[in-house]
């Protein structure tokens, strides 16, 4: 079982240490990441990232492009296997969430992110 205040923590901490293996080590070979502004990166209007390599090769792409991101954890939310993490991110200047579904594993399978 998830501890959601200790996940969001470590998740956070991983991507202000801009650490990519540290940042994907929270999710799943098979995950599935929807974002609006994957687009920009993956040209997938859908905003969806299926599987693990894709997710790294965004992820790689967007933290190059953005090499100040720092996220500051406002609250985390839990639910059954799930947990949504607010943030704000020094990228947008915005709040954010991003809410994350965990197989038996511990492992993020499915991971949506909305913006403020």
């Amino acid at each position: 079982m998830i501890d959601p205040k200790a996940f969001a923590a470590e998740w956070v901490e991983a991507w202000n240490s801009h650490d990519l293996a540290r940042i994907l080590s929270h999710y799943a070979e098979d995950v599935v990441f929807t974002s609006p502004a994957s687009s920009r990166y993956t040209g997938d209007p859908s905003g969806r990232v299926v599987g693990k390599a894709a997710l790294e090769a965004y992820w790689r792409r967007a933290l190059e492009n953005a090499p100040d991101l720092t996220f500051t954890l406002r609250s985390v939310f839990s639910g059954p296997n799930a947990v949504a993490i607010r943030y704000f991110s020094s990228r947008t200047g915005a709040e954010a969430v991003e809410v994350l579904r965990f197989n038996p594993d511990g492992l993020a399978v499915d991971s949506a992110a909305y913006y403020e």
